[in-house]
């Protein structure tokens, strides 16, 4: 293929949309990227305009397409996954905001569920553990929100998708509603054994199969975008979840090989290989993707506060004004204080998994300041690691050799040595940081045979930084003990979640 062609990756996150085109050399050529408002309708609930979602999308790509120089062989897509969107078939109308990841509002419902014993029956089909987290429950809410639509929904006027195919509905002018492998085994209605959507999770839990998207693979063929849109119609070639786009951007090919991506969450995936493996530590099992007809698995722990604890000291504390400067404001702490934030400002994930848990600050003393808190809400990002790393190592039997991180806080030379010195692992950040947009682009030209395969891609990998442990190691275990016993605090004064009758 020509030199000239570039792949154009669309990475749809909880707070902005970016727009990348890369070059065949994986080079980035263009970037644009723009802020998602985030809408907080009562506490604990979490949502997004899906229409400035789009206009979004949009926007990011037409100013990415205008500063590259050469045509477009391929889009491929990466998207905040389990974020949940229903429809008008006959307009493309959203029927409400969409509920984003981070939503508690269905916690109870969650409970009801885990009343009825669902739990081993969904962790058995789907991998998944029962939480708000996950997109049925949300599916539920919305269905119950108003009186018709679960009518509406059977007879298929009512449409469903996780991000990716909202966007592909609205970037292929409504011709395709289909979703990637990834994003169905996200949603907590997937059989991830018989690739196929669940018929009794489905009767399970309400919902009706009529408003489900097709599950193709993550290279598949997603149709291709009308000419008015970006002046030519350009073949949508691949779809990943973020997270999954990340392990593929980051070249975790071969089982045993782990990424922990650091953006608002962060989450750490496992390749185990091409059989799911039961989680016997509270992880989940997950697809990691389907690449060439080959489906790989992987586990993943999920922190539902990482980048979110720097933002939350930019915006509510007033202790930075921009969030590079959290490690310098950390590096100033006293070290000899034991002060832990526990940041469950939207419940516990992995490997805790208690949507009532709430944020705390332990260990406080006269002496702490702005200072000892920055550190406190950067060390849990390193705490919070170790306990999915931990997790894995039990389940899978082996202690990974290396961390490959990315994401925005990967780039704190602070707290990704922190983390290297807390679990211990050498901790491996790759040149670009941005490797959710590269993997929707390697999936898009992987299709398109405009990319060499994985194993090519595996020796072609290199990191810009290594980070090795430090730590003494009683020092380490002292500090890792208290962490423990803070999140033991937080769990136990985390209130009841009273379960209503069956609705």
């Amino acid at each position: 293929m020509s030199e000239a062609f570039h792949i154009l990756a669309i990475d749809q996150g909880t707070t902005s949309t970016r727009a990348t085109v890369f070059d065949n050399s994986a080079r980035a050529r263009a970037t644009a990227q723009i802020e998602l408002t985030q809408l907080y309708p009562r506490p604990g609930w979490v949502e997004h305009d899906p229409e400035e979602l789009w206009q979004g999308v949009v926007a990011t790509c037409r100013e990415a397409l205008a500063a590259a120089d050469g045509p477009i062989a391929a889009i491929g897509v990466a998207n905040q996954r389990e974020t949940t969107v229903l429809w008008e078939r006959a307009t493309g109308r959203p029927v409400h905001n969409a509920i984003v990841w981070q939503d508690r509002r269905t916690a109870e419902l969650c409970e009801h569920w885990h009343a009825e014993g669902l739990a081993e029956f969904v962790a058995q089909r789907t991998g998944l553990i029962i939480d708000p987290y996950f997109s049925a429950s949300k599916i539920r809410w919305l269905l119950d929100s108003e009186p018709d639509l679960r009518e509406r929904a059977r007879s298929g006027e009512i449409l469903f998708g996780t991000i990716d195919s909202f966007l592909l509905w609205r970037l292929t002018s409504g011709r395709r509603h289909a979703t990637d492998i990834t994003n169905a085994s996200r949603t907590m209605l997937f059989d991830i054994h018989r690739l196929a959507w669940g018929v009794d999770l489905l009767e399970a839990f309400g919902i009706p199969s009529a408003m489900l998207p097709e599950v193709l693979d993550t290279d598949a063929d997603y149709g291709s975008t009308p000419r008015e849109l970006f002046g030519a119609a350009i073949p949508i070639a691949g779809i990943a979840g973020d997270q999954q786009a990340a392990m593929i951007g980051q070249a975790c090919f071969r089982p045993g090989m782990v990424k922990t991506t650091y953006g608002t969450g962060a989450f750490a995936l496992l390749n185990i290989g091409r059989e799911p493996v039961a989680s016997r530590h509270r992880l989940v099992t997950t697809i990691a993707y389907r690449l060439g007809g080959e489906t790989s698995y992987a586990l993943e722990g999920s922190i539902f506060v990482a980048g979110a604890a720097v933002k939350w000291l930019r915006d509510r504390v007033g202790a930075i004004s921009a969030a590079a400067e959290a490690a310098t404001l950390a590096a100033r702490a006293d070290p000899r204080q034991r002060l832990y934030l526990v940041p469950g400002f939207a419940g516990l994930g992995a490997p805790y998994w208690t949507p009532a848990a709430r944020g705390a600050l332990i260990g406080l003393t006269a002496e702490c300041g702005l200072p000892e808190i920055a550190r406190a809400a950067l060390e849990a990002v390193g705490y919070q690691t170790r306990d999915l790393v931990d997790a894995m190592a039990a389940d899978a039997g082996t202690v990974a050799a290396t961390l490959r991180v990315d994401g925005g806080m990967a780039t704190s030379d602070w707290t990704m040595q922190f983390i290297a010195d807390i679990l211990p692992v050498i901790v491996e950040r790759p040149i670009s940081i941005e490797t959710t947009a590269w993997g929707a682009a390697y999936v898009a030209g992987l299709s398109r045979s405009f990319y060499p395969e994985p194993e090519t891609m595996i020796s072609r990998w290199v990191p810009e930084r290594r980070f090795v442990p430090d730590m003494p190691p009683a020092e380490r275990e002292e500090r890792y003990g208290g962490w423990r016993r803070a999140v033991a605090g937080v769990l136990a004064a985390a209130p009841p979640i009273s379960v209503a009758p069956s609705p």
